[in-house]
């Protein structure tokens, strides 16, 4: 059975599925069926649905939020890491003046541009560009950062797996693709569950913990009982300089909580009618969560004694001995919930389970945000105009697939280690955040120019005095961030925003060359005809294409046409002019030698020298072409005439035809096209087309060779 690009074969009498079959069919059971583009109504989130997919990533930074805190503030002691709460608390601070910002935004600018637009709009381009690359940068850290948390929390629930966080991750990162593939709606509602399940977990671990600790009967974490040894340089705590570049590094840290809240003003398009309120009820419950979250744990964490530290070996001690090298620090939330509902409960194993999975998830908001702003970029021709396109189940398929390789990359690149990942992350979103607030006060200030009413009036200044408070407290995290976690990573997040911006600004500047070139700007002088038309049919024998291909030149109507064969010998020399005379083919034959076997070369010399000798004249190249029957068959023939016809399409002025013959094709089509051969109705004209129709038939041999593979 035949079936071109697509290979069949029967095996005992049972017809085996092509490849390309069996990767479409693979294709369909993995995303499912396509979707038309009057769907993309249904594919609009409700409250209940955007809150996982866009709180992903924020909620899930509470699962390691404050590990980082407490993590840094190990360094100056026990008693510097009894200020963790102390610490979230401020960050809650800036989270809550965050939330209520982003409400103005997603109000002011709709359309799911999100700070890109604001900045532009109100700062520039280049401020503008300049916030998409951090954002960027920020989604593809979001998902390996979160992504490598969630392998830790998986390993730590079955210590089995211990070792294998790089292919643990790498699979969860292409998991998270397929489903998001799928569709918006679809990834959303499988989020749903394990994600309010998050909550619910974290709620009753909270709630137990709290009315334990009011009663006395709060239980203490494993590592409750070491002790923490303060490291060189932090000997008087957090006193003193190196105290307090210490606490702002651990504020710096716990900023994390606030990723993913920009996400929202992204995705505001997805939302239901009406957007913009859903979308700002949505931010207002995200914060309120977050925030809770992240104090609650930490409040618990003081309470039970958890100790987080890099090397247990060197910064623990137990009864003034260190404790062995192999010693498991297991992550906050899974201390608490030892402490509260006792190690190896059910609810414990409940809790650390969902935790990884809320983890996982966390990259969802990525998976939403990264491809939606890739395609407004994308619309205003910084990124491939591919990143526009809507795939099969109207999702950015091509956003979400450039998001997967990024994140692998730095997966496999840090070897899923968190505590590596997280000193990139956060810089890219306080940059966002910066000047977003920056190019919201400037647009308020452009209200306020306008003819308002007093209460309108009022309504714009209270607007500013919120978005000058985000400026000036996100612009001082931002400061503190790049003093503290630039030697730790941060320089390689700012490089990697260089890079984005500087292939932004290269790929803009292609399109508007390409545009200015594709201009018309004289409509007479491009819708007038060509004077002369020269047709040149490449040959290498006068074969079932080539005859084909010279029919196709021949109806086109040229004003002058020529058969063009390379030859390397005289017998190959004799052949094709056999061939030419026992055809009967009233078209001159050129031949052009090549002693050293280049075909190319000799065909592109020619066809220049053609172009210098007539560069008024239209010369267009027939090239004929069989294809095969089966894609195996191609790896036995020679792809010599699509290497030349690749060389071809570099030459200025020349237009290639490919005439296209399917082995074995159906005896009743050529013979209805050789009912109506033009070459029956040519009469001879001279004596020696009347010599080249006395000719023999073709020799046998003389017409089998390969016209092209």
């Amino acid at each position: 059975m035949r079936a071109f690009g697509a290979a069949t074969i029967r095996l005992g009498g049972l017809r085996l599925v092509s490849v390309t079959n069996l990767l479409a069919y693979a294709k369909r059971v993995l995303i499912g069926r396509p979707m038309r583009s009057d769907a993309m109504g249904h594919q609009l989130l409700p409250k209940r649905i955007a809150l996982p997919i866009f709180a992903s990533d924020a909620l899930s930074s509470v699962a390691y939020a404050p590990d980082e805190v407490l993590l840094t503030l190990a360094l100056a002691g026990s008693m510097a890491a009894l200020q963790s709460v102390w610490v979230g608390v401020v960050v809650a601070i800036v989270l809550a003046v965050v939330v209520a910002s982003y409400r103005q935004t997603v109000h002011a600018y709709p359309s799911g541009g999100g700070d890109y637009e604001v900045v532009t709009t109100n700062l520039g381009r280049s401020w503008g560009l300049l916030v998409a690359s951090a954002l960027l940068v920020d989604y593809i850290l979001t998902v390996a950062v979160s992504i490598s948390s969630g392998a830790s929390y998986i390993t730590t629930a079955v210590p089995a797996l211990l070792g294998h966080e790089v292919p643990i991750a790498v699979a969860l990162v292409i998991i998270l693709a397929t489903l998001n593939l799928r569709g918006t709606r679809e990834a959303g509602g499988a989020f749903a569950v394990p994600t309010y399940l998050y909550m619910g977990a974290i709620g009753l671990m909270v709630v137990v913990g709290f009315a334990k600790m009011a009663t006395g009967h709060l239980g203490e974490s494993p590592t409750a009982a070491y002790d923490l040894v303060t490291a060189p340089g932090h000997a008087d705590g957090l006193a003193g300089l190196a105290g307090a570049f210490l606490l702002m590094r651990a504020f710096s840290s716990g900023c994390a909580a606030l990723t993913g809240v920009e996400a929202i003003s992204n995705g505001v398009p997805m939302f239901r009618r009406p957007k913009s309120r859903n979308a700002a009820t949505t931010l207002a419950m995200l914060g309120l969560i977050a925030a809770s979250m992240m104090i609650s744990i930490l409040v618990l964490a003081r309470a039970t004694g958890v100790k987080i530290v890099d090397d247990a070996a060197t910064q623990l001690t137990y009864q003034g001995a260190p404790v062995p090298q192999n010693t498991p620090i297991d992550p906050a939330i899974s201390q608490i919930a030892s402490a509260v509902f006792g190690q190896g409960s059910i609810l414990f194993i409940l809790i650390t389970v969902v935790t990884g999975f809320i983890l996982v998830l966390a990259g969802n908001t990525a998976f939403n945000g990264f491809p939606t702003l890739a395609s407004v970029l994308s619309r205003d021709s910084f990124l491939p105009h591919q990143m526009v396109r809507r795939g099969d189940r109207l999702s950015y398929s091509n956003g979400i697939v450039v998001l997967t390789v990024a994140a692998i990359a730095l997966i496999v690149g840090f070897q899923a280690q968190t505590t590596r990942l997280i000193q990139l992350y956060v810089l890219g979103v306080f940059i966002s955040f910066t000047l977003s607030q920056l190019g919201m006060i400037k647009h308020w200030n452009r209200q306020l120019r306008t003819r308002q009413s007093g209460q309108e009036r009022m309504s714009v200044l209270r607007s500013r005095a919120v978005n000058i408070v985000g400026f000036m407290m996100t612009g001082l995290v931002l400061i503190i961030v790049l003093a503290t976690k630039f030697t730790h990573g941060a320089w390689i997040t700012l490089l990697m925003i260089a890079i984005a911006f500087g292939i932004q600004i290269s790929i803009h500047h292609h399109y508007e060359t390409i545009r200015s070139q594709l201009r018309v700007d004289d409509w007479n002088a491009r819708r007038a005809l060509p004077t002369r038309v020269r047709a040149l049919v490449l040959v290498s024998s006068l074969s079932r294409p080539a005859m084909r291909a010279i029919a196709a030149a021949r109806a086109s109507s040229p004003t002058s046409i020529e058969l063009v064969s390379v030859v390397a010998d005289d017998e190959e020399e004799n052949k094709i002019l056999r061939q030419w005379k026992a055809s009967g083919v009233p078209v001159p034959l050129t031949l052009l030698s090549a002693p050293y076997r280049d075909i190319a070369s000799v065909i592109l010399q020619y066809v220049r020298g053609r172009r210098r000798a007539m560069p008024t004249e239209m010369l267009v190249v027939y090239m004929p072409q069989f294809l095969v029957t089966h894609w195996w068959e191609n790896l036995v023939h020679n792809q010599s005439a699509l290497r030349l016809r690749a060389a071809l399409l570099g030459v200025p002025g020349v237009v290639i035809t490919v005439v296209p013959w399917q082995l074995g094709e159906d005896d009743v089509v050529e013979g209805r096209q050789r009912v109506n051969d033009p070459f029956l109705r040519v009469a001879p004209s001279s004596d020696d087309s009347k010599s080249r129709t006395e000719q023999p038939g073709t020799a046998p041999g003389d017409s089998t060779s390969e016209e092209n593979a």
